[in-house]
């Protein structure tokens, strides 16, 4: 049987993209079932021959008006273009398998369970529980069926895997600020640094990072990434700091990512972002700035500490 949750992310990505462009004025807005192939294609090949993948869809397409209606009386005070995309596609995916699937094949506990680690993996900070809010209610108003049951896969999936048995693929990212950035005549800011930061499809800024080669130094690696990434050549000043997470591969299965973070230094340029998997922007803010923007939570502590090395510089 496929990977019936890289399947759930697989249609949540498809209907981000589909419910962005929607938003969008300029954009034509292309079919969700070919964006559906095509991301498939690209991330999931293993996934081609999968009828849930695609059944999962043509019910959300099918019945994309009805559960707007219900998310909107679930969540009254959130009317449904109020919530972010990727938070009201959730929900769709997971009203969608809670009322109209098999609950035989996907019980009501698991639905609402893959939805909410869904919102863990690529909502912000408070998705989780608004997406266990609104399915919540709804489960409620549906007698809570099969209340009792326990999801066999469930609990094994839930147990704690032994990261020094999975393969490891290395990254390196970094912080990027330059020294002499140009006066901004408008606010009249005569700030001279600046950080180069990279816009991801999920609503964050992040750091621009990327792929290590096995036989290559972790910070050679980096400046080639950010090189490919942006543009910038950069000069590494010092270590930041280390993330790791288990990841889902369709091919290797789990995987540990490990990523390697720096300091780095470069001349002020224009950015240029090439086409890569799930960024939409990169630009240049001033100091002043970036308490503002919206960072993942494990970014944040990399943030701060780059900021307080530079304010003693």
């Amino acid at each position: 049987m496929a990977n019936r949750h890289l399947s759930r992310s697989i249609v949540l990505q498809t209907l981000f993209e589909w419910d962005f462009m929607n938003e969008s004025d300029n954009t034509e807005v292309q079919n969700p079932r070919e964006i559906l192939v095509r991301n498939i294609d690209e991330f999931a090949p293993d996934l081609k021959n999968d009828p849930f993948v695609f059944a999962l869809i043509e019910n959300i397409l099918v019945k994309q008006k009805v559960i707007d209606e219900i998310i909107e009386k679930a969540a009254p005070e959130w009317p449904i273009q109020k919530i972010s995309v990727v938070d009201r596609n959730i929900i769709r995916i997971g009203l969608t398998e809670l009322l109209f699937g098999d609950d035989l094949q996907v019980p009501p506990k698991v639905a609402i369970n893959e939805s909410i680690e869904l919102a863990k993996t690529f909502g912000g900070e408070n998705s989780s529980k608004f997406v266990n809010g609104v399915l919540g209610a709804v489960y409620k108003e549906m007698g809570e069926p099969r209340k009792e049951e326990k999801s066999k896969s469930r609990e094994k999936d839930n147990k704690e895997v032994d990261i020094t048995t999975l393969p490891v693929e290395n990254y390196g990212g970094a912080l990027i600020y330059t020294k002499n950035a140009p006066i901004d005549e408008e606010s009249n800011s005569k700030e001279q640094i600046m950080f180069a930061l990279v816009h991801d499809v999920f609503g964050y800024w992040t750091l621009s990072k990327g792929s290590v080669k096995a036989d290559e130094d972790v910070q050679a690696g980096t400046i080639r990434e950010i090189k490919d990434e942006t543009g910038l050549d950069i000069t590494i000043k010092e270590k930041l700091g280390e993330n790791q997470y288990v990841a889902n591969h369709p091919e290797k299965g789990k995987i540990l990512k490990k990523v390697t973070y720096f300091l780095a230094e470069s001349d002020y340029k224009e950015l240029e972002l090439q086409t890569s998997g799930g960024l939409d922007e990169a630009r240049w803010f001033r100091i002043s700035e970036i308490a503002n923007l919206r960072f993942y939570n494990d970014i944040v502590p990399l943030v701060t500490s780059a900021l307080e090395i530079i304010s003693k510089k």
